[in-house]
Protein backbone atom coordinates (compact mmCIF):
# COMPACT_ATOMS: atom_id res chain seq x y z
CA UNK A 1 0.00 0.00 0.00
CA UNK A 2 1.44 3.48 -0.82
CA UNK A 3 2.64 5.81 1.69
CA UNK A 4 0.24 8.37 2.74
CA UNK A 5 2.19 11.74 0.56
CA UNK A 6 4.00 13.97 2.81
CA UNK A 7 2.63 17.28 3.33
CA UNK A 8 4.77 20.61 3.33
CA UNK A 9 3.65 24.37 2.82
CA UNK A 10 6.55 26.07 0.42
CA UNK A 11 6.42 29.39 -1.10
CA UNK A 12 5.40 28.47 -4.30
CA UNK A 13 6.09 31.77 -7.21
CA UNK A 14 3.82 31.34 -10.19
CA UNK A 15 6.43 33.97 -11.83
CA UNK A 16 8.76 31.06 -11.41
CA UNK A 17 6.36 28.51 -12.45
CA UNK A 18 5.52 30.48 -15.50
CA UNK A 19 9.02 31.21 -16.67
CA UNK A 20 10.42 27.41 -15.98
CA UNK A 21 7.11 26.06 -18.36
CA UNK A 22 8.51 29.07 -20.76
CA UNK A 23 11.56 27.37 -21.09
CA UNK A 24 10.26 23.51 -20.83
CA UNK A 25 7.83 24.51 -23.88
CA UNK A 26 10.96 26.34 -25.52
CA UNK A 27 13.52 23.57 -25.47
CA UNK A 28 10.60 20.93 -26.42
CA UNK A 29 10.29 23.27 -29.40
CA UNK A 30 14.05 23.29 -29.80
CA UNK A 31 14.27 26.99 -29.92
CA UNK A 32 17.29 29.21 -28.93
CA UNK A 33 16.30 32.26 -27.48
CA UNK A 34 17.30 34.12 -30.50
CA UNK A 35 14.82 32.15 -32.67
CA UNK A 36 12.16 32.26 -30.58
CA UNK A 37 12.44 36.10 -29.78
CA UNK A 38 12.32 36.19 -33.36
CA UNK A 39 9.24 34.27 -34.29
CA UNK A 40 7.28 35.85 -31.39
CA UNK A 41 8.50 39.43 -31.95
CA UNK A 42 10.03 39.67 -28.62
CA UNK A 43 13.48 41.12 -27.49
CA UNK A 44 15.80 38.21 -27.05
CA UNK A 45 17.27 39.36 -23.84
CA UNK A 46 13.85 39.89 -22.22
CA UNK A 47 13.22 35.85 -22.70
CA UNK A 48 16.39 34.75 -20.43
CA UNK A 49 14.86 37.09 -17.80
CA UNK A 50 11.57 35.92 -17.67
CA UNK A 51 12.76 32.15 -17.89
CA UNK A 52 14.92 33.21 -14.99
CA UNK A 53 12.06 34.91 -13.21
CA UNK A 54 13.83 38.27 -13.05
CA UNK A 55 11.40 40.12 -15.33
CA UNK A 56 7.45 39.76 -15.54
CA UNK A 57 6.24 39.98 -19.08
CA UNK A 58 3.20 42.18 -20.38
CA UNK A 59 0.30 40.56 -21.41
CA UNK A 60 1.04 40.78 -24.45
CA UNK A 61 4.25 39.36 -24.62
CA UNK A 62 2.71 36.68 -22.62
CA UNK A 63 0.43 35.94 -25.62
CA UNK A 64 2.93 36.17 -28.59
CA UNK A 65 5.18 33.57 -26.28
CA UNK A 66 2.69 31.28 -26.32
CA UNK A 67 1.44 31.51 -30.35
CA UNK A 68 4.68 30.83 -30.85
CA UNK A 69 5.02 27.95 -28.55
CA UNK A 70 1.65 26.16 -29.91
CA UNK A 71 1.15 26.72 -25.90
CA UNK A 72 -2.67 26.44 -26.78
CA UNK A 73 -3.13 29.56 -23.90
CA UNK A 74 -1.43 27.88 -21.32
CA UNK A 75 1.18 30.08 -21.12
CA UNK A 76 -1.56 33.24 -20.92
CA UNK A 77 -3.56 30.91 -17.92
CA UNK A 78 0.16 30.62 -15.66
CA UNK A 79 0.67 34.20 -16.64
CA UNK A 80 -2.67 35.44 -15.79
CA UNK A 81 -2.20 33.46 -11.61
CA UNK A 82 1.28 35.79 -11.43
CA UNK A 83 -0.70 38.65 -9.67
CA UNK A 84 -3.53 36.49 -8.33
CA UNK A 85 -2.86 35.39 -4.32
CA UNK A 86 -4.42 32.28 -4.15
CA UNK A 87 -1.83 31.09 -6.47
CA UNK A 88 -0.01 31.59 -3.38
CA UNK A 89 0.60 29.62 -0.24
CA UNK A 90 1.73 30.84 3.07
CA UNK A 91 5.72 30.66 4.58
CA UNK A 92 7.99 32.48 2.22
CA UNK A 93 11.66 31.21 3.51
CA UNK A 94 11.34 28.55 0.23
CA UNK A 95 11.04 29.21 -3.57
CA UNK A 96 10.18 26.70 -6.04
CA UNK A 97 13.74 25.70 -7.93
CA UNK A 98 12.24 23.43 -10.95
CA UNK A 99 9.28 23.08 -13.02
CA UNK A 100 7.66 19.46 -14.27
CA UNK A 101 9.22 17.60 -17.26
CA UNK A 102 12.48 19.62 -17.52
CA UNK A 103 12.55 19.93 -13.69
CA UNK A 104 15.60 23.33 -14.09
CA UNK A 105 17.04 23.54 -11.23
CA UNK A 106 17.22 27.13 -9.88
CA UNK A 107 19.06 26.77 -6.24
CA UNK A 108 21.36 28.47 -4.63
CA UNK A 109 24.45 29.96 -7.07
CA UNK A 110 27.36 28.81 -4.37
CA UNK A 111 26.89 25.25 -3.09
CA UNK A 112 28.92 26.25 -0.37
CA UNK A 113 26.04 28.12 0.86
CA UNK A 114 23.63 25.79 1.25
CA UNK A 115 23.54 24.22 4.24
CA UNK A 116 20.53 25.69 5.59
CA UNK A 117 19.09 24.80 2.16
CA UNK A 118 17.56 21.08 1.42
CA UNK A 119 16.02 20.35 -1.85
CA UNK A 120 12.91 18.04 -2.11
CA UNK A 121 10.70 17.24 -4.99
CA UNK A 122 7.23 18.34 -4.44
CA UNK A 123 4.07 17.77 -5.81
CA UNK A 124 1.99 21.27 -6.48
CA UNK A 125 -1.73 21.13 -6.52
CA UNK A 126 -1.98 21.36 -10.26
CA UNK A 127 -0.29 17.95 -10.58
CA UNK A 128 3.39 18.96 -11.91
CA UNK A 129 6.35 18.26 -9.46
CA UNK A 130 8.47 20.78 -8.76
CA UNK A 131 11.98 21.07 -6.81
CA UNK A 132 11.79 23.34 -3.47
CA UNK A 133 14.54 24.68 -1.50
CA UNK A 134 13.79 24.11 2.02
CA UNK A 135 15.12 26.18 5.35
CA UNK A 136 16.17 23.61 7.49
CA UNK A 137 14.70 25.45 10.33
CA UNK A 138 11.08 25.84 8.37
CA UNK A 139 11.42 21.82 7.28
CA UNK A 140 11.83 21.61 11.43
CA UNK A 141 8.88 24.03 11.88
CA UNK A 142 6.70 21.72 9.26
CA UNK A 143 7.10 18.47 11.58
CA UNK A 144 8.87 16.74 9.33
CA UNK A 145 12.46 14.85 10.34
CA UNK A 146 15.11 15.54 8.62
CA UNK A 147 15.33 11.34 8.88
CA UNK A 148 12.51 11.69 6.73
CA UNK A 149 14.79 14.36 4.13
CA UNK A 150 17.43 11.90 4.23
CA UNK A 151 14.70 8.93 3.36
CA UNK A 152 14.65 10.93 -0.51
CA UNK A 153 18.63 11.61 -0.54
CA UNK A 154 18.47 15.01 0.39
CA UNK A 155 20.98 15.47 3.22
CA UNK A 156 22.99 18.39 3.53
CA UNK A 157 26.90 19.00 4.40
CA UNK A 158 25.63 20.80 7.37
CA UNK A 159 24.37 18.10 9.16
CA UNK A 160 27.49 16.30 9.21
CA UNK A 161 29.47 16.26 12.85
CA UNK A 162 30.83 20.18 13.37
CA UNK A 163 34.16 18.21 14.94
CA UNK A 164 34.80 16.04 11.45
CA UNK A 165 37.16 18.24 9.30
CA UNK A 166 39.50 18.57 12.50
CA UNK A 167 39.50 14.84 13.60
CA UNK A 168 40.33 14.20 9.23
CA UNK A 169 43.23 16.61 9.24
CA UNK A 170 44.23 14.74 12.39
CA UNK A 171 43.97 11.54 10.96
CA UNK A 172 45.31 12.52 7.23
CA UNK A 173 48.58 14.21 9.16
CA UNK A 174 49.10 10.55 10.65
CA UNK A 175 48.31 8.47 7.43
CA UNK A 176 52.23 6.41 7.88
CA UNK A 177 49.80 5.40 11.14
CA UNK A 178 48.16 3.42 8.04
CA UNK A 179 51.09 2.89 5.82
CA UNK A 180 50.80 5.60 3.77
CA UNK A 181 51.53 9.53 3.20
CA UNK A 182 48.95 12.10 3.65
CA UNK A 183 48.35 12.28 -0.22
CA UNK A 184 48.08 8.16 -0.83
CA UNK A 185 45.47 8.61 2.49
CA UNK A 186 43.44 11.13 0.08
CA UNK A 187 43.61 9.29 -2.98
CA UNK A 188 42.40 6.12 -1.15
CA UNK A 189 39.73 7.76 0.01
CA UNK A 190 38.69 9.37 -2.80
CA UNK A 191 38.67 5.95 -4.83
CA UNK A 192 36.47 4.59 -1.86
CA UNK A 193 34.07 7.53 -2.18
CA UNK A 194 33.88 6.94 -5.49
CA UNK A 195 32.81 3.63 -5.72
CA UNK A 196 30.49 4.26 -2.46
CA UNK A 197 28.66 6.59 -5.43
CA UNK A 198 28.51 4.07 -7.93
CA UNK A 199 26.99 1.76 -5.46
CA UNK A 200 24.71 3.86 -3.08
CA UNK A 201 24.31 6.74 -4.90
CA UNK A 202 25.39 10.87 -3.93
CA UNK A 203 23.81 11.34 -0.48
CA UNK A 204 26.15 9.24 1.32
CA UNK A 205 29.04 10.51 -0.39
CA UNK A 206 28.13 14.28 -0.82
CA UNK A 207 29.18 15.66 2.73
CA UNK A 208 32.31 13.88 2.95
CA UNK A 209 33.50 15.15 -0.20
CA UNK A 210 32.99 18.70 1.50
CA UNK A 211 34.81 17.70 4.27
CA UNK A 212 37.80 16.32 1.93
CA UNK A 213 38.34 19.21 0.42
CA UNK A 214 38.75 21.74 3.50
CA UNK A 215 40.87 18.82 4.52
CA UNK A 216 43.07 18.97 1.56
CA UNK A 217 42.98 23.20 1.39
CA UNK A 218 44.17 22.98 5.72
CA UNK A 219 47.35 20.56 5.01
CA UNK A 220 48.31 22.91 1.66
CA UNK A 221 48.91 25.44 4.12
CA UNK A 222 52.01 23.67 5.20
CA UNK A 223 52.49 21.86 2.49
CA UNK A 224 55.43 22.67 -0.22
CA UNK A 225 57.15 21.50 -3.55
CA UNK A 226 55.67 18.32 -5.21
CA UNK A 227 53.22 17.45 -1.72
CA UNK A 228 51.49 20.71 -2.49
CA UNK A 229 51.28 20.54 -5.99
CA UNK A 230 49.52 17.05 -5.18
CA UNK A 231 47.72 18.06 -2.95
CA UNK A 232 46.33 20.92 -5.35
CA UNK A 233 45.93 18.13 -8.00
CA UNK A 234 43.64 16.53 -5.44
CA UNK A 235 41.52 19.58 -4.79
CA UNK A 236 40.91 19.39 -8.27
CA UNK A 237 39.37 15.81 -8.64
CA UNK A 238 37.40 16.33 -5.12
CA UNK A 239 36.24 19.59 -6.70
CA UNK A 240 34.94 17.82 -9.85
CA UNK A 241 33.82 14.88 -8.02
CA UNK A 242 31.49 16.87 -5.78
CA UNK A 243 30.17 18.54 -9.04
CA UNK A 244 29.11 15.43 -10.27
CA UNK A 245 27.57 14.41 -6.88
CA UNK A 246 25.53 17.25 -6.98
CA UNK A 247 24.70 16.65 -10.31
CA UNK A 248 23.02 13.63 -9.74
CA UNK A 249 21.66 15.48 -6.71
CA UNK A 250 19.46 17.37 -9.17
CA UNK A 251 21.36 20.44 -8.68
CA UNK A 252 22.92 22.02 -11.86
CA UNK A 253 23.77 24.77 -10.43
CA UNK A 254 25.81 23.69 -6.86
CA UNK A 255 26.99 21.29 -10.12
CA UNK A 256 28.66 24.11 -12.50
CA UNK A 257 29.69 25.63 -9.03
CA UNK A 258 32.01 23.59 -8.13
CA UNK A 259 33.34 22.22 -12.31
CA UNK A 260 33.88 25.94 -12.07
CA UNK A 261 36.27 25.88 -9.30
CA UNK A 262 37.92 22.69 -10.11
CA UNK A 263 38.59 24.47 -14.05
CA UNK A 264 40.35 27.24 -12.00
CA UNK A 265 41.96 24.80 -9.76
CA UNK A 266 43.59 22.42 -12.41
CA UNK A 267 45.06 25.46 -13.95
CA UNK A 268 47.25 26.39 -11.27
CA UNK A 269 48.10 22.21 -11.41
CA UNK A 270 49.34 22.30 -14.91
CA UNK A 271 48.47 18.81 -15.75
CA UNK A 272 46.08 19.30 -19.21
CA UNK A 273 44.30 15.74 -19.35
CA UNK A 274 42.84 17.30 -15.49
CA UNK A 275 42.10 20.39 -17.66
CA UNK A 276 40.89 18.35 -20.16
CA UNK A 277 38.55 16.12 -18.50
CA UNK A 278 37.04 18.86 -16.26
CA UNK A 279 35.77 20.61 -19.98
CA UNK A 280 34.46 17.65 -20.87
CA UNK A 281 32.77 17.24 -17.43
CA UNK A 282 31.19 20.67 -18.18
CA UNK A 283 30.07 19.72 -21.80
CA UNK A 284 28.50 16.63 -19.74
CA UNK A 285 26.77 18.74 -17.40
CA UNK A 286 25.38 21.34 -20.77
CA UNK A 287 23.89 18.17 -21.91
CA UNK A 288 22.12 17.21 -19.09
CA UNK A 289 20.66 20.42 -18.86
CA UNK A 290 19.85 20.56 -22.14
CA UNK A 291 21.74 23.72 -22.75
CA UNK A 292 21.54 23.79 -26.71
CA UNK A 293 23.99 26.72 -26.70
CA UNK A 294 27.13 25.33 -24.68
CA UNK A 295 26.78 21.35 -25.25
CA UNK A 296 28.37 21.60 -28.83
CA UNK A 297 30.88 24.00 -27.91
CA UNK A 298 32.55 22.54 -24.84
CA UNK A 299 32.42 19.41 -26.10
CA UNK A 300 34.40 20.33 -29.09
CA UNK A 301 36.82 22.52 -27.17
CA UNK A 302 37.72 19.20 -24.78
CA UNK A 303 38.35 17.33 -28.03
CA UNK A 304 40.89 20.52 -29.10
CA UNK A 305 42.34 20.15 -25.68
CA UNK A 306 42.69 16.59 -25.72
CA UNK A 307 45.37 14.58 -27.18
CA UNK A 308 44.71 12.97 -30.75
CA UNK A 309 43.22 9.54 -30.34
CA UNK A 310 42.77 9.76 -26.31
CA UNK A 311 39.84 8.22 -24.45
CA UNK A 312 39.35 11.57 -23.21
CA UNK A 313 38.87 13.11 -27.19
CA UNK A 314 36.27 9.98 -27.38
CA UNK A 315 34.61 11.55 -23.91
CA UNK A 316 33.86 14.47 -25.58
CA UNK A 317 33.11 13.32 -28.55
CA UNK A 318 30.70 11.51 -26.93
CA UNK A 319 29.10 14.39 -25.55
CA UNK A 320 29.25 16.07 -28.69
CA UNK A 321 27.12 13.18 -30.12
CA UNK A 322 24.55 13.84 -27.44
CA UNK A 323 24.50 17.90 -28.40
CA UNK A 324 23.75 17.52 -31.95
CA UNK A 325 20.90 14.95 -30.77
CA UNK A 326 19.39 17.99 -28.63
CA UNK A 327 20.02 20.85 -31.50
CA UNK A 328 17.73 17.70 -33.81
CA UNK A 329 20.76 17.33 -36.37
CA UNK A 330 20.34 13.60 -36.60
CA UNK A 331 22.91 12.50 -39.28
CA UNK A 332 26.22 14.84 -36.75
CA UNK A 333 24.70 12.92 -33.61
CA UNK A 334 24.88 9.84 -35.43
CA UNK A 335 28.06 10.38 -36.90
CA UNK A 336 29.65 11.44 -33.67
CA UNK A 337 28.71 8.26 -32.29
CA UNK A 338 29.98 5.92 -34.95
CA UNK A 339 33.65 7.52 -34.10
CA UNK A 340 33.20 6.86 -30.96
CA UNK A 341 32.71 3.61 -31.68
CA UNK A 342 35.55 3.00 -34.07
CA UNK A 343 37.32 4.42 -31.36
CA UNK A 344 36.92 2.73 -28.35
CA UNK A 345 39.68 -0.43 -28.69
CA UNK A 346 42.43 2.35 -29.13
CA UNK A 347 40.97 4.37 -26.14
CA UNK A 348 40.57 1.11 -24.11
CA UNK A 349 44.55 1.03 -24.63
CA UNK A 350 45.13 4.65 -23.01
CA UNK A 351 47.36 4.42 -20.23
CA UNK A 352 46.18 7.27 -18.79
CA UNK A 353 43.33 7.51 -15.92
CA UNK A 354 40.72 9.81 -16.98
CA UNK A 355 37.33 8.66 -18.66
CA UNK A 356 37.95 4.26 -17.87
CA UNK A 357 34.54 4.23 -17.74
CA UNK A 358 33.78 4.69 -21.48
CA UNK A 359 32.78 1.54 -22.90
CA UNK A 360 30.75 0.23 -25.47
CA UNK A 361 27.55 0.15 -22.75
CA UNK A 362 28.23 3.99 -22.03
CA UNK A 363 28.50 5.03 -25.56
CA UNK A 364 24.97 2.93 -26.22
CA UNK A 365 23.33 5.02 -23.32
CA UNK A 366 24.39 8.11 -24.99
CA UNK A 367 23.10 6.66 -28.37
CA UNK A 368 20.14 6.06 -26.69
CA UNK A 369 19.41 9.77 -25.68
CA UNK A 370 20.11 11.08 -28.29
CA UNK A 371 17.18 9.16 -30.32
CA UNK A 372 15.01 9.93 -27.35
CA UNK A 373 15.50 13.69 -27.98
CA UNK A 374 14.83 13.57 -31.51
CA UNK A 375 11.81 11.71 -30.74
CA UNK A 376 13.04 8.31 -31.68
CA UNK A 377 11.26 6.44 -28.67
CA UNK A 378 11.07 2.86 -30.05
CA UNK A 379 14.63 3.36 -31.18
CA UNK A 380 15.39 4.88 -27.59
CA UNK A 381 13.90 1.77 -25.88
CA UNK A 382 15.71 -0.81 -27.56
CA UNK A 383 19.12 0.99 -27.21
CA UNK A 384 18.33 1.86 -23.22
CA UNK A 385 18.08 -1.94 -23.42
CA UNK A 386 20.71 -3.15 -24.90
CA UNK A 387 22.82 -0.44 -22.69
CA UNK A 388 21.49 -2.10 -19.94
CA UNK A 389 22.66 -5.53 -20.06
CA UNK A 390 25.73 -4.59 -21.09
CA UNK A 391 26.64 -2.96 -17.71
CA UNK A 392 29.16 -4.46 -15.81
CA UNK A 393 28.13 -5.14 -11.63
CA UNK A 394 28.14 -2.85 -8.84
CA UNK A 395 26.21 0.49 -11.08
CA UNK A 396 23.10 0.63 -9.08
CA UNK A 397 22.49 3.82 -9.56
CA UNK A 398 23.29 4.52 -12.67
CA UNK A 399 21.23 0.98 -13.56
CA UNK A 400 18.33 3.22 -12.34
CA UNK A 401 19.36 6.14 -14.35
CA UNK A 402 19.24 3.92 -17.58
CA UNK A 403 16.02 2.18 -16.51
CA UNK A 404 14.07 5.75 -15.52
CA UNK A 405 15.13 7.08 -18.55
CA UNK A 406 14.18 3.74 -20.75
CA UNK A 407 10.61 4.23 -19.28
CA UNK A 408 10.02 7.77 -20.50
CA UNK A 409 11.24 6.16 -24.08
CA UNK A 410 8.28 2.95 -23.66
CA UNK A 411 5.76 5.89 -22.81
CA UNK A 412 6.63 7.71 -25.56
CA UNK A 413 6.64 4.68 -27.89
CA UNK A 414 3.27 4.18 -26.38
CA UNK A 415 3.68 0.84 -24.42
CA UNK A 416 2.65 2.17 -21.15
CA UNK A 417 2.17 -0.86 -19.33
CA UNK A 418 6.33 -1.88 -19.89
CA UNK A 419 6.93 2.04 -18.79
CA UNK A 420 4.97 1.53 -16.14
CA UNK A 421 6.94 -1.97 -14.46
CA UNK A 422 10.36 -0.98 -15.35
CA UNK A 423 9.51 2.92 -13.92
CA UNK A 424 8.79 0.64 -10.73
CA UNK A 425 12.05 -0.65 -10.54
CA UNK A 426 13.54 2.53 -11.09
CA UNK A 427 11.91 3.99 -8.46
CA UNK A 428 13.42 1.90 -6.15
CA UNK A 429 17.25 2.98 -6.91
CA UNK A 430 15.71 6.42 -6.25
CA UNK A 431 14.76 5.39 -3.23
CA UNK A 432 17.99 4.00 -2.06
CA UNK A 433 20.03 6.32 -3.39
CA UNK A 434 18.41 9.38 -3.31
CA UNK A 435 19.51 10.31 -7.32
CA UNK A 436 17.93 13.52 -8.39
CA UNK A 437 18.69 12.49 -11.84
CA UNK A 438 16.05 9.33 -11.46
CA UNK A 439 13.76 11.08 -10.07
CA UNK A 440 13.57 14.00 -12.55
CA UNK A 441 13.25 11.12 -14.92
CA UNK A 442 10.48 9.76 -13.18
CA UNK A 443 8.75 13.20 -13.13
CA UNK A 444 8.68 12.83 -16.91
CA UNK A 445 7.44 9.65 -16.81
CA UNK A 446 4.25 10.67 -14.56
CA UNK A 447 3.50 13.00 -16.73
CA UNK A 448 4.07 10.94 -19.53
CA UNK A 449 1.51 8.57 -18.34
CA UNK A 450 -1.56 10.52 -17.73
CA UNK A 451 -3.06 9.18 -20.99
CA UNK A 452 -3.22 5.67 -19.68
CA UNK A 453 -3.85 6.73 -15.79
CA UNK A 454 -6.49 4.30 -15.29
CA UNK A 455 -4.63 1.52 -16.11
CA UNK A 456 -3.56 -0.69 -12.78
CA UNK A 457 0.06 -0.89 -13.45
CA UNK A 458 0.52 2.69 -14.50
CA UNK A 459 -2.26 3.71 -11.49
CA UNK A 460 0.11 1.73 -9.08
CA UNK A 461 3.52 3.03 -10.74
CA UNK A 462 1.69 6.72 -10.22
CA UNK A 463 0.70 6.40 -6.79
CA UNK A 464 4.08 4.84 -5.60
CA UNK A 465 5.69 7.56 -7.15
CA UNK A 466 3.37 10.36 -5.72
CA UNK A 467 4.28 8.65 -2.06
CA UNK A 468 7.45 9.78 -2.44
CA UNK A 469 6.79 13.36 -3.10
CA UNK A 470 6.05 16.30 -0.35
CA UNK A 471 3.13 17.94 -1.26
CA UNK A 472 2.04 21.35 -1.68
CA UNK A 473 -1.03 22.38 0.96
CA UNK A 474 -3.87 24.81 1.15
CA UNK A 475 -3.33 27.07 3.66
CA UNK A 476 -5.89 29.91 4.90
CA UNK A 477 -4.84 33.85 3.92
Amino acid sequence: MAQKPRELTPWVSPLHNWGYELRELRNLRGLSLRALAKRAMVDHSHLGRFERAERMATREQAAALDGALGANGMLLRLWERIGDERGHVANPPVHVAKSSVDLALGLQDQAASDGEGISVPCRLRDGSVVWVALNRRALLRSGVGLGAVAAVGLGSPAMADSGAVPGLVRKARAASAYGSTPVEHLRRTRRLLIDNDNLLGPRHAVAAVHDHIQVIQELRRDATGVDRRDLMELQTQYGEFLSWLYQDLGNPKAAAYWLDRAMQWSQTVGDGNLTTYVMARKAQLAGDTADLVDVVDLAEAAQRMARPRSRLAAVARTYEAYGHALRGDADESERAIDDVRNALDGAAADPTPWGVWLNASYVEVHRAQGLEALGKHDQAADAFAAAIRMMPDGYHRDRGVYMARQAVALAGARAPEQAAAIGMHALTVAEDTGSGRITNELARLDKALIPWQREPAVSEFRAAFDSTLFHETETEA
